[in-house]
């Protein structure tokens, strides 16, 4: 049993709304180094903890957690169609496993995946299908969440379950840093709104046209006067990602949500994929961790990091 970790931010601006050529070419240079470690690893299975942006899940049944039997790409933002690779007996193993650990994850044989699962996985292998792979969603963008700490427990079981695998797996966790996109909250939403976010499944092209003219737009006047989200904000950033690198799991138990918001943006919830992807590293056993990138891009609306780990 080997266990690896790559966490990564994820963009649905990615070559749709670039910053300058050199970032770009920064970005793409430390995601290719990314590719070649996990092409050089080989893993025999990657567990991917990923978010949802009202693709696959709404409000009509909003789960925290959801493991996927079957799952396939809605190709938002340009990224590859069709289903992934999921070995169906082993994400069932992992599902009782995980129930068996006191924690409670619904259970899908057909999910819809959007980019925040599936960019990471293209960047990464270059397909949705070259390696098997189990997903894991994680609630990120549609309040009420449950306390971090929940996360990390998801992640120990995960950990558990994994390493009693005699394979080479792969763990991802995809999605933050700090980031505040134009995601509406159903809360204040006009009727319409509310609407899609309670049952807005398999949108008319046309209208998803919409929803990515939007995005880019915002990206267009981000981080300026022009713009009401909250910002970046690459000092929190940085703190989170020390916090992994180093092994101090146990202070995401006192992470507060409201402050998260007000601070690094609605979005940053998203870094629920990367603890309990370090939490199922470190349920593996100790761990060493390196910070392999990290900027704050307002054109992506990302605090855009890179974080690799593995077993000792």
């Amino acid at each position: 049993m080997t266990i690896k970790l790559k966490c990564l931010s994820h963009t649905p601006l990615r070559g749709l709304n670039d910053p300058g050529a050199d970032v770009v070419r920064e970005v793409d240079d430390v995601l290719s180094r990314m590719r070649a470690e996990v092409e050089a690893f080989d893993p025999e299975l990657i567990v991917v903890f990923a978010p949802d942006h009202y693709n696959g899940l709404f409000y009509d049944l909003m789960p925290q957690f959801v493991i996927a039997t079957a799952a396939e790409s809605v190709a938002d933002y340009n990224t590859l169609p069709g289903p992934l690779s999921i070995p169906k007996e082993l994400a069932m193993d992992m599902t009782r496993f995980i129930l068996d650990s006191d924690i409670d994850i619904a259970l899908s044989h057909r999910l819809q995946v959007d980019h925040g699962c599936t960019q990471t996985l293209e960047e990464l292998t270059g397909s949705l299908t070259r390696y098997p792979v189990i997903p894991i969603i994680i609630n990120s963008v549609a309040p009420p969440f449950g306390p971090y700490r929940r996360v990390r427990k998801l992640g120990e079981a995960v950990g558990r379950f994994i390493a009693g695998l005699d394979k080479r797996v792969l763990v991802l966790g995809t999605g933050g840093l700090s980031h505040e996109p134009p995601v509406p909250l159903i809360a204040d939403a006009p009727q319409e709104v509310a609407n899609f976010l309670i049952a807005g499944r398999n949108p008319t092209p046309e209208a998803r046209a919409q929803r990515q003219a939007r995005t880019i737009a915002t990206g267009k006047v981000f981080g300026t006067p022009d713009c009401p989200l909250t910002p970046l904000n690459p000092e929190w950033d940085r703190a989170f990602i020390n916090t992994l690198v180093e092994g101090r799991l146990d202070k995401v138990d006192q992470f507060d949500i409201q402050e998260i918001s007000k601070t690094a943006g609605r979005s940053t919830h998203e870094i629920r994929t990367w603890v309990a992807a370090f939490a199922a590293l470190s349920a593996a056993g100790p761990y060493a961790a390196r910070n392999d990138y990290y900027r704050p891009i307002n054109e992506w609306i990302a605090g855009y990091g890179v974080v690799s780990a593995e077993t000792l």
